[in-house]
């Protein structure tokens, strides 16, 4: 990039030609600069590949969430232990911080999170730090901060560095005034929540991104994600994971939606498989830079119905919330995922039944195993 160069020699002259002997006050400025390559409208998409030998050096931040930890073990798995590192701003568990390396990363320290990545060689970057619906609403100015100003430092460290940068969307993402059954991929999008607001931004500076610097830019719309493995983490979705833990420690369960409110869920396998696929799917087979994905759709009343079959003394009563009841009136109800299947051969395993099967034989054994104990 010749003319920063050039500013930065002329600087540096200046400073070393001073000799009046007064302060001069250097205003520290982050610049993302000329992008080393310009892409047109209709160029091909930018792709790095990657022989058997040579994996993607991986990072992951916000990795203590519901989805980091899942995340790290699927891509250690096929790209080796030693080439995903999970970072977060909180304390590992000891089984976390044991199974592959994993360092302290806020992205909101520009200066930290662009050592991390020059250090460690970091080819590949999962972006997850973020805060959910509900929470974001309780905090705006922190969601604010952590959404936009952490994805903004995310955006500018990976196209300086030529990062295949993946940044997670939700459902979250539409609003009222959006087509909900089913919802396209694109379409009107107002939604009513700092999260919502965060995401759509996320969405259209990963577009602008890649078409202006170059960046791989890839992003999924993921529905209500349900795992075992995780306790809820204040989204509106949540009460879809609450559910198995309070069946199977109470037998009682208060849900905050009412009980025909009907949004796509997905279960935690699904959801990290497409996110690996979207990552790995040749550039030239992407015909956009967001894809929606879907699995299932049902309602609290319908997931209560399947949980029962499993544990019938349950008892389910509704107390609704009217914050999250009126965040998921502005969600879609159903997700069409078509141009994701068509595109790079998306494709879901778990439905409804297989979901709670899989969910109980996890936090079954697990609460069975602690009775024992």
């Amino acid at each position: 990039m010749p003319i920063v160069r050039n500013v930065s020699r002329a600087v540096s002259q200046l400073l070393q030609s001073s000799g009046c002997g007064c302060g001069i006050s250097i205003v520290p400025v982050r610049c993302i600069g000329v992008s080393p390559r310009q892409v047109a409208s209709d160029a091909s998409f930018h792709s790095v590949s990657f022989s058997e030998s040579d994996h993607p050096r991986v990072l992951i931040t916000g990795g203590l969430g519901q989805l980091g930890v899942g995340l790290a073990k699927l891509l250690r798995k096929r790209f080796g232990k030693n080439n995903v590192i999970l970072s977060d701003i909180r304390k590992p568990a000891d089984s976390v911080f044991y199974s592959g390396p994993f360092i302290y990363a806020d992205i909101l320290d520009y200066k930290n999170l662009r050592e991390i990545v020059v250090n460690n060689r970091i080819t590949w970057l999962f972006h997850y730090s973020a805060l959910l619906s509900a929470v974001g609403e309780a905090n705006v100015p922190l969601a604010r901060a952590v959404n936009i100003t952490g994805l903004h430092n995310v955006l500018d460290i990976a196209a300086e560095h030529n990062l295949r940068l993946f940044v997670p969307s939700t459902i979250g993402a539409f609003g009222p005034t959006s087509p909900r059954d089913p919802t396209p991929d694109l379409c009107i999008q107002r939604p009513r929540t700092i999260y919502g607001v965060s995401k759509v931004h996320a969405e259209l500076m990963g577009e602008y991104y890649h078409y202006r610097y170059g960046l791989d830019f890839r992003c999924l719309r993921y529905p209500g994600i349900i795992s075992a493995d995780s306790q809820p983490g204040g989204g509106t979705t949540d009460y879809a994971v609450q559910i198995f833990h309070d069946a199977i420690k109470t037998g009682k369960f208060q849900c905050n939606l009412k009980p025909d409110t009907r949004l796509p869920m997905m279960y935690i396998d699904d959801c990290l498989k497409a996110t690996l696929e979207v990552m790995e799917a040749p550039a030239e087979a992407l015909s956009m830079r967001t894809y929606n994905i879907s699995a299932m759709s049902f309602t609290p009343e319908e997931l209560a119905q399947e949980v029962q079959k499993h544990v019938p003394e349950l008892q389910v009563t509704y107390n609704v919330d009217k914050v999250r009841q009126a965040i998921a009136d502005s969600w879609p109800m159903n997700f069409d995922d078509r141009n994701a299947r068509r595109d790079w051969g998306w494709k879901h395993e778990y439905d409804l039944p297989e979901l709670v099967t899989t969910m109980f034989s996890f936090l079954g054994s697990d609460s069975r195993i602690a009775q024992a104990n």
